[in-house]
């Protein structure tokens, strides 16, 4: 049986904060990134920074939850920012492999420092108790999000 959450005041408030918090900090770190630096550049280049490796456009799209023409607009980007390297995959022409470059890992260390007095301020307003307690409600709310 289902529940109908067309007037449930619970589900409509939450994804309503759900959507502000989303939009409030894309807001904040967007402006604080640095110059020519836009989100989804920063999303990747962490990705790269913390995993290392090689991953193709499409491995990509699917970890950042973006479609793959996006991750296309966004690789192209940071390959003529001298951010990634690109390379072609030696056993199918078709696909790619990137990794991230010296200058990338660079900049990525740059936006953090950047977008750090946001996240300095976020843990100090909160407490760092109160958000690991929460983490994993954000964590499980993912993983139901995913599975819908």
């Amino acid at each position: 049986m289902s529940h109908d959450i067309s007037n449930d005041p619970l589900a409509i408030t939450l994804f309503s904060e759900i959507g502000v918090i989303d939009q409030l900090a894309r807001t904040k770190l967007s402006r604080a990134l640095p110059e020519g630096m836009e989100l989804s550049h920063f999303a990747v280049l962490n990705h790269f920074s913390h995993t290392g490796g090689e991953r193709s456009p499409a491995q990509l799209a699917r970890m950042l939850h973006v479609t793959k023409a996006a991750m296309t607009n966004t690789t192209r980007r940071l390959q003529e920012a001298g951010y990634i390297h690109i390379r072609p995959d030696w056993d199918d022409a078709r696909k790619k492999w990137l990794s991230i470059s010296p200058a990338g890992q660079a900049a990525r260390d740059q936006a953090v420092q950047a977008i750090e007095p946001i996240f300095t301020e976020v843990v100090q307003s909160l407490g760092a108790d109160r958000l690991r307690q929460i983490l994993p409600v954000f964590r499980e709310l993912r993983m139901a999000l995913l599975k819908v």
